[in-house]
């Protein structure tokens, strides 16, 4: 088995060197992947239709959960980049996580009674608290995480390889955690419809995934390898310091590029996930196929995994996403178009539903996979600018924006669809008793789930497409700057060709001589980058890596 992975993914190397160090750092991605995915699904809708909040109250509590998100992410990556100890930076923090999630998720899903409608105050006030723990939890675990790999995959295809097999744990964790939330549901006759009656499913829900997203955690801090800090030295902490560490971030043009596109397609994600229950139970009148449709997603979207994967490692880390987005819009396109059904729906609409559901996920997938795998490499460029390996404050920068605008933006939806007049909760599954018939929303709620289903995320796909056209840095660009950031930190000094230096500038968004690797070069002393028989540059970690090994077999011969 474990040769059949290698050839699919193109490693080489044995199985016990080259690829489980990627299966136990992405143990954790079963939590980061399963547990979101949940709570995408069926978090709003839990506060609307069991819990009895409205869309505005439900908004207003992601949104402050959300907002207090991206408030810690900078602090925690602050704290993991400046953590010094025998364990490493980061791995530590996740082993300090998993009691916080255990009894936050579990929470996140039992309202202790609290009718909304009765009590919105009380019923507010206690799953904002309980968010706001999760979220700590998740920061807690992901940022460190995130920050590792880098360290762990210097290298830029294997940095693609570590994010595929991530990639696959993160469908490791949504397909069972859906399997399990749909499997209690339908035994507690709640599959069909959530109301007020749903909330004992909900807490044995919570409690089983609480406890099956810790393990996956756990296993990664027991099984990842990370070098010790504990000689690593610290700048004083001061207020003018953090300015600057985050100044220092946006001075990378590469990053500015990767930030506004992968904001685009937030955008574009953000308004169809917080938005796609209501279309499918109030628009299309399907919710009773929700389940299949989510599998479905969820199928496609996996299934691009193979082709991105492919496209990624022939033609670079842009291609997919350029390749498959314009299905993702394809897919966006049906909500313009969906009809409310006063019955049963027809078969017509049920199958453009089922198209949507495919072209959608597998579309997304090409954006999502660029994403992923461009970021690590923006920690390199940020080294070559400063000198030092900040991956926290890189992967915080990002997220303090982006979680912020996310907040907001669920909260948008909220508002956006009770203002055109969207009905939700018991009110509309008493009349569906009572009459037999769906509920039929007003001509106005209905512009309302087209404009967050659609209209909003089609302009955002197409803004995230048009921005990934303009990223500029490529394979052989980072490899050449891994070399001569290398070559810097051995010799003290770097010669780079005009070309080189012209590539840099463009990468980086400075002038080479102002930056750490353009300052204090010896001209007396050239210290030139290598490259191989094939043309490509050589990273002298590398080149001494290759004579130690090559000296340890010739030792065991």
């Amino acid at each position: 088995m474990g040769e059949k992975i290698k050839r699919a993914i193109g490693v080489e190397g044995d199985f016990k060197s080259a690829i489980l160090p990627m299966i136990n750092y992405s143990y954790a991605n079963i939590f980061m992947g399963g547990a979101g995915y949940i709570i995408s699904m069926y978090f709003t809708i839990f506060l609307t239709n069991v819990v009895n909040l409205s869309l505005r109250q439900a908004g207003i509590v992601v949104m402050i959960a959300t907002l207090w998100d991206a408030v810690t992410d900078p602090v925690m990556g602050m704290v993991t980049d400046r953590t010094r100890s025998k364990f490493g930076k980061h791995r530590r923090y996740l082993l300090w996580g998993i009691p916080l999630l255990l009894v936050s998720y579990s929470l996140l899903w039992n309202s202790y009674g609290i009718n909304g409608k009765e009590n919105p105050t009380a019923a507010m006030a206690y799953f904002i608290i309980v968010y706001m723990m999760y979220k700590t939890a998740f920061t807690v675990i992901s940022v460190p995480h995130t920050a590792m790999l880098p360290e762990l995959a210097p290298e830029y295809n294997l940095r693609t390889q570590y994010n595929s097999v991530g990639y696959l744990f993160n469908s490791a964790g949504m397909v069972p955690a859906f399997g399990i939330v749909v499997l209690i549901l339908w035994l507690f006759g709640s599959n069909d419809d959530l109301t007020s009656a749903s909330r004992k499913p909900f807490l044995i829900i919570g409690i089983v995934l609480s406890l099956f997203f810790s393990s996956s955690v756990f296993m990664t801090f027991k099984k990842t390898y990370e070098p010790s800090s504990k000689d690593m030295q610290n700048e004083p902490l001061d207020v003018k310091y953090i300015i600057r560490e985050y100044i220092l971030v946006f001075k990378n043009r590469s990053f500015r590029q990767y930030f506004f596109m992968s904001l685009a397609y937030q955008f574009s994600t953000g308004f169809y996930n917080n938005s796609k229950v209501y279309y499918i139970k109030y628009l299309a009148n399907q919710y009773s196929k929700y389940a299949l449709y989510n599998a479905v997603a969820g199928v496609a979207e996996a299934g691009a995994f193979p082709l991105n994967y492919a496209l990624t490692m022939k033609y670079g880390k842009k291609k997919c996403g350029n390749l498959v987005t314009p299905l993702m819009i394809a897919g966006l396109a049906v909500g313009l178009i969906m009809r409310q059904s006063g019955g049963k729906p027809s078969l017509i609409w049920v199958l453009l539903m089922l198209i949507s559901m495919i072209l959608y996920p597998f579309g997304m997938s090409g954006l999502g996979f660029v994403s992923t795998n461009i970021f690590p490499d923006l920690t390199d460029v940020d080294e070559l600018i400063t000198g030092r390996r900040r991956e926290g404050v890189i992967s915080t920068f990002s997220t303090l924006i982006k979680k912020s605008i996310s907040g907001v933006m669920a909260a948008m939806v909220g508002f956006t669809l009770q203002g055109f007049g969207l009905v939700t909760g018991d009110a509309v599954s008493q009349y569906e008793k009572a009459s037999g018939t769906p509920f039929a929303q007003s001509g106005s709620a209905v512009l309302g789930v087209r404009i967050c289903v659609a209209v909003i995320p089609i302009i955002s796909a197409v803004i995230a497409l048009y921005l990934l056209k303009k990223f500029k840095m490529t394979g052989e660009d980072h490899t050449m700057i891994c070399a001569a950031v290398a070559t810097k930190h051995k010799y003290g000094s770097v010669t780079l060709t005009p070309e080189e230096i012209e590539r840099c500038e463009l990468i980086s968004g400075q002038k080479f001589e102002n930056t750490w690797l353009g300052k204090g070069n010896n001209a007396l002393e050239e210290h030139r980058l290598d490259k191989n028989e094939e043309g490509k540059y050589i990273i002298l970690v590398e080149k001494e890596n290759e004579k130690k090994r090559l000296a340890e077999s010739e030792k065991n011969k």
